[in-house]
């Protein structure tokens, strides 16, 4: 109780000063008359990675009307006039080949579990009809994105149990190679070309996300990625956290040749506010993150363009940009600058809403496609550096994993874990015709 009148209070507090800074600022008058109107869609926020850093995902012990430590609680929410959101399902690369789906399990989890602790607050969304829905009833709508292909464990039957469970994005890496894809780091030359873009294994999953109707994600990919996925994706992709790459030349933000495709493709590029991403600096201005939505929109149109702030996620952010509540100065800078109702509008949350209602008519368009069980290739499975060099497509497993008896029963008191896997795989296929 005492926690609702405190971010009650809060609320007023704000709303007060946001009264007066509007009687001094046209712009921000009608950037928050605009957003009582149009949900301001953010494409990636990552709370709950610091839920499970500061709090061990244990919600009990954390109340998010007081909560101080994030850039996001109910009341920074409230006042930020966040319509929805993206929560990010991020684990470390760390966890790749060992534990990265009971990781990313529990994220999904810890999203579910925050929307049932605070029903005033969020509710679960799926689609852009959910998004809609929770805006009308002054809710902020909360979606899921699994930020890394290294959550999948290389498995299709793990995409589509996370999308059954409400992933509605994936991005393809992190900072990561997967047994399937180029991560980001691969442009800067740290680390070496493994697929030239995607696997074969990689093209299968596109398709497959296609299928389901879940969003691609190319915030943290190469150009070879991008470009593939562009051009082979038949639903539009989204970056939902990077910026543009004229404006600051780092690797993670998208060149000027990609936002034409993007344009052409019907999809979104959601400018990310990490002062690194903004200026290539540690510090920025809020005009500085004003000159990418600037840039995208001269390049290839305000219809790509959306918001993906990557708070709770980065270390630094532009002066006046500090938390989720200062979200409408963007907004204000945007209409000073020129910009139409319309392309405010679509810049907050409606080509968020026409990306994702398009993917869910590619998915319903193949809901007589049977889903994709053909696995990727074993041997791809053991990146060189991480195992061994690959081995010959028939040759079976690596030998180290190979099992002194593929008798599960007599081997399970001397194989190792992995190499009883394989027992017991080899034994089910040596029973079955």
């Amino acid at each position: 109780m005492v926690s609702k009148v405190i971010s009650a209070a809060y609320l007023t507090l704000w709303i007060s000063s946001s009264v007066f800074t509007s009687a001094q600022d046209p712009y921000m008058t009608r950037a928050l008359e605009l957003m009582s109107k149009t949900p301001l869609i953010d494409g990636h926020n990552d709370l709950p990675w610091q839920l499970r850093l500061q709090f061990n995902n244990e919600l009990n012990k954390v109340d998010l009307n007081t909560l101080e430590t994030t850039h996001t609680n109910i009341p920074k929410i409230k006042a930020g006039r966040l319509g929805a959101q993206f929560w990010s399902a991020y684990v470390p690369c760390e966890s790749q080949y060992k534990d990265a789906v009971r990781q990313t399990l529990e994220q999904i989890d810890v999203v579910h579990r925050m929307c049932e602790k605070y029903p005033e607050t969020f509710m679960f969304a799926t689609s852009s009809q959910d998004i809609m829905e929770a805006f009308n009833t002054n809710r902020t709508a909360s979606l899921i994105g699994v930020e890394g292909g290294h959550s999948l464990d290389s498995s299709l039957a793990t995409l589509r149990t996370m999308y059954h469970l409400g992933v509605r994005y994936l991005t393809l890496t992190h900072s990561c190679n997967t047994p399937w894809a180029d991560n980001w780091l691969v442009d800067t030359g740290s680390e070496p070309s493994q697929h030239n873009g995607l696997s074969t294994f990689g093209k299968q999953l596109i398709l497959e996300m296609n299928r389901l109707g879940m969003l691609i994600d190319l915030a943290h990919v190469t150009e070879a990625v991008m470009n593939q996925v562009l051009d082979m994706s038949q639903a539009p992709v989204i970056f939902s956290h990077s910026s543009a790459y004229s404006v600051c030349p780092h690797k993670r933000n998208v060149p000027d040749d990609v936002l034409l495709k993007v344009n052409q493709t019907g999809g979104i590029v959601m400018v990310n506010f990490y002062n690194d991403y903004v200026t290539c600096s540690k510090t920025a201005k809020i005009s500085n993150v004003a000159d990418h939505f600037d840039h995208i929109k001269k390049v290839a149109g305000a219809g790509i363009i959306g918001f993906g702030g990557d708070y709770d996620g980065v270390t630094r952010l532009p002066e006046g940009l500090e938390d989720v509540s200062k979200v409408p100065k963007v907004v204000a800078e945007l209409l000073r600058r020129g910009w139409t109702d319309e392309e405010v509008n679509a810049a907050l949350g409606n080509n968020l809403l026409r990306v994702l209602s398009q993917a869910e008519k590619v998915r319903d368009a193949l809901k007589e496609t049977r889903p994709d069980d053909v696995p990727i290739p074993y041997d791809e499975l053991w990146l060189p550096q991480r195992w061994r060099p690959p081995l010959p497509r028939r040759s079976g497993p690596p030998a180290h994993t190979r099992p002194p008896s593929s008798d599960p029963i007599k081997c399970f008191m001397s194989c190792s874990a992995l190499q009883l896997v394989v027992a017991n795989h080899l034994h089910g296929a040596a029973n079955k015709v």
